[in-house]
């Protein structure tokens, strides 16, 4: 059974700015992925929503990402045994989505 985190990370970019840097940033956050594969990696835009999947560890990983004025919201769904590690998960995905939002 998948297991579904969520996540908001403020920001003060405005929501160009903030969706810039995620459609740089995340192509590069897949191929870092531990037992992840980054042609396994899609992402699509409708506005400032994208929709994604990504390959872990033989699992698929999706979420969307909706990008607002003040923050963006991240919906992942974790599959398998991936979701037993949605603590860590959570963790490392906020560090990085602050990072990029910085």
């Amino acid at each position: 059974m998948a297991k579904t985190v969520s996540i908001n990370i403020p920001h003060q970019l405005g929501a160009a700015e903030a969706k810039r840097r995620l459609e740089q940033g995340l192509s590069q956050l897949a191929g870092q992925i531990p037992g992840g594969d980054a042609k396994g990696f899609t992402q699509s835009w409708a506005g400032d929503v994208l929709n994604f999947s990504a390959v872990a560890m033989g699992s698929t990983i999706t979420g969307v990402v909706q990008v607002l004025e003040d923050h963006a919201r991240l919906d992942i769904s974790l599959p398998g045994l991936l979701g037993m590690a949605a603590g860590k998960i959570k963790d490392e995905l906020t560090r990085r989505g602050q990072l990029l939002l910085k």
